[in-house]
């Protein structure tokens, strides 16, 4: 099978027909193989039963159903999960990605040989202030920390080589990394496609300003992950180490000055080097502690079902 195209939705029953009838036209003009894997995560309108009646009319639409919604995260793992197309092609359901780029893509992947190829809105329609200036800062704190030199990390259109999306873990709200995911499980062939950005033409977005702050904290945490996720003691037991160190300093200090150079003076719970000491001894412990306890929990951790499917279509 030539493209795989997984498309995570909520509540988008006005779209999806749309979404679909422009896919399959591509994919026939191209003369590809495909699939369409439409996840509906706990969608409240009648997205799934439009998913379960496309899946009717065509046997390459396959959907999977949520008992709830899980987040865009984990209904990317799922869609990864069930794919079997050479190209993988992610996109959004709300028709601002534009399915005529999907020829350009899969040529990236095969014939250029990239891992993973990322959309460029480069020219948008959202508004200045809510959404592009906030994106703008967002793009440039992920290229400052991840190293990746992409424009748009948020854009839902990307093609993935197939080894790609079946090496890495999607997981909590991740999904805006993706090409730092790919980076850190090896897939370092990154490339940028400047795509169109078609105004929302059904329903509301789904995303506020607080997607913005969530990306950062985010990106805080993959960058932890990525540094230190396999190894916790380096990070607390070197920081532990120092303020240990520091404390332990003063307190020799303290102890050489009373006993031997000012016998006399104040006494040592009245000077504030003690409680510096004190103070820094007890957070350098702490440090420590917590790099034993993320050993151990990394050691012992078991994978966790993250999400639940109702129903399936059209998967053998």
């Amino acid at each position: 099978m030539h493209i795989s195209v997984v498309i995570p939705l909520l509540n988008e029953e006005e779209s999806l027909t749309e979404l679909h009838d422009w896919i399959a036209k591509v994919m026939q003009s191209n003369h590809f193989s495909y699939e369409i894997i439409f996840i509906d995560d706990g969608s409240t309108d009648d997205s799934w039963e439009v998913i379960s009646q496309l899946s009717t009319i065509n046997k390459d639409v396959k959907g999977i159903r949520f008992l709830r919604n899980f987040g865009k995260s984990q209904a990317l793992h799922a869609g990864f999960a069930k794919a079997k197309g050479n190209v993988v092609i992610t996109m959004d359901a709300d028709l601002q990605d534009n399915p005529d780029e999907i020829p350009e893509l899969y040529h990236m992947i095969v014939k250029d040989e990239y891992d993973l190829v990322s959309g460029w809105k480069k020219k948008r329609y959202d508004s200045v202030i809510s959404k592009n200036l906030p994106s703008k800062l967002f793009n440039w704190a992920a290229r400052k920390t991840s190293g990746v030199k992409l424009h748009d990390f948020n854009c839902g259109l990307k093609a993935y080589n197939l080894d790609v999306v079946k090496n890495i873990d999607v997981n909590g709200e991740m999904h805006r990394y993706m090409p730092l995911l790919s980076k850190n499980a090896g897939f370092t062939k990154i490339g940028e496609k400047i795509v169109q950005h078609q105004a929302r033409k059904y329903g509301e977005t789904k995303f506020g300003m607080n997607r913005f702050i969530h990306g950062f904290l985010d990106l805080i945490t993959i960058w932890f992950l990525s540094h230190f996720g396999k190894r916790p003691m380096h990070l607390f037991g070197a920081l532990g180490f120092i303020m240990f160190a520091i404390g332990f300093a003063f307190a020799t200090y303290l102890g050489i000055d009373k006993l031997f150079l000012n016998p006399d003076g104040r006494l040592i719970t009245q000077r504030p080097q003690f409680y510096i000491a004190l103070s820094t001894m007890i957070i350098g412990t702490q440090f420590f502690v917590a790099g034993f306890l993320g050993e151990l929990i990394l050691r012992n951790k078991t994978d966790k079902k993250r999400y639940s499917i109702k129903d399936e279509l059209n998967f053998s």
